[in-house]
């Protein structure tokens, strides 16, 4: 499966892997109150990128995280922290403890979760009251925008399918869908905030970037170096070997009725 890309070369991952934006984290740990003592379930924390954050808080942390090699940088990542544990399971099979949790939090990785199950399980391991707080995260226009027109190019010649003259889309025109949370008997009103950060990065930098995202990794060999080739070449004598990404990461929480 795509997702089990991820885990093939978790120390890139881990060094390409942008963190989350601070105002996130301080509104996500606002929202649901956490501090020493809160009992928090993170599912599929990659290596960490928000999980050692959220144990800075001192938080009763437990990360579910189905790659081993991800589970074991991110273990390496929260070792200064001893009320943390990652766990080595998927989620979907993943037994719950008896003690439901404060909060639920889920970056960048619910969408890879078993629909049938995720947003019942989830809120079902919450305490009433509790919080679920999914992080959604979408590349959008801004940044380096002559470069991702041009770098269009590359993908409609090495990724089969791409469609033509693709293009980002605003912040504004990003619609948040809240829908299968908002059907949930579980759950009560959904509230979404939104967090933009922009990234500088060099072409080395970038690369090892794409190189950890799952269609990527996915295409054939050549295919992939003839697309990392072409962007590479695009960074170096167009733009001075850096370009600044835009990305939009949406906070999406409920409380469990």
């Amino acid at each position: 499966m795509l997702r089990d890309t991820f885990d093939e070369d978790a120390e890139l991952y881990d060094r390409a892997r942008p963190r989350y934006p601070a105002s996130l984290v301080t509104e996500l740990a606002r929202t649901a109150g956490l501090g020493p003592g809160s009992r928090v379930l993170e599912i599929g924390p990659g290596t960490g990128q928000l999980t050692v954050p959220l144990a800075e808080f001192g938080c009763r942390l437990t990360a579910v995280e189905r790659g081993p090699a991800l589970a074991a940088v991110a273990r390496r990542r929260l070792a200064a922290y001893p009320a943390a544990e990652v766990v080595t399971a998927g989620f979907e099979e993943w037994a719950p403890p008896g003690a439901p949790y404060d909060a639920v939090v889920c970056a960048t990785a619910f969408h890879w979760l078993d629909p049938a199950l995720r947003v019942p399980k989830a809120a079902g391991a919450l305490r009433p009251g509790g919080l679920l707080a999914l992080v959604t995260t979408h590349h959008v226009a801004g940044g380096t925008e002559d470069f991702f027109a041009r770098a269009q190019r590359c993908y409609e010649r090495w990724v089969p399918g791409t469609p033509p003259a693709l293009r980002l889309c605003a912040e504004a025109e990003v619609a948040t869908d809240t829908a299968e949370l908002e059907r949930s008997p579980l759950l009560g009103p959904v509230a979404v905030t939104r967090h933009p950060q922009e990234i500088g990065y060099s072409t080395a930098a970038y690369l090892d970037l794409l190189r950890t995202f799952s269609n990527h990794r996915a295409l054939a060999p050549a295919a992939r170096e003839g697309l990392l080739s072409c962007v590479r070449e695009l960074i170096d004598a167009r733009h001075g070997g850096r370009v600044v990404k835009r990305t939009l990461h949406e906070l999406v929480t409920a409380r469990r009725t």
